[in-house]
């Protein structure tokens, strides 16, 4: 296994995690902004590993 598909590997599981703990904010908490705040590192995340798919 190469070193990208290992930090890919890795980016894909706290891809997962974070959008678990995203969906568990929506659900318990009354302000929006640790809601969003997740929802933004989750998704920079995914952007991230979706980026080194298509360079390397």
């Amino acid at each position: 296994m190469k070193r990208v598909d290992k930090i890919r590997y890795i980016l894909n599981i706290l891809f997962l995690v974070g959008t678990v703990v995203t969906i568990i904010l929506y659900f318990c908490t009354d302000g929006g902004k640790p809601f969003f705040y997740a929802g933004f590192i989750t998704i920079a995340t995914k952007v991230f590993e979706y980026i080194l798919r298509f360079v390397y």
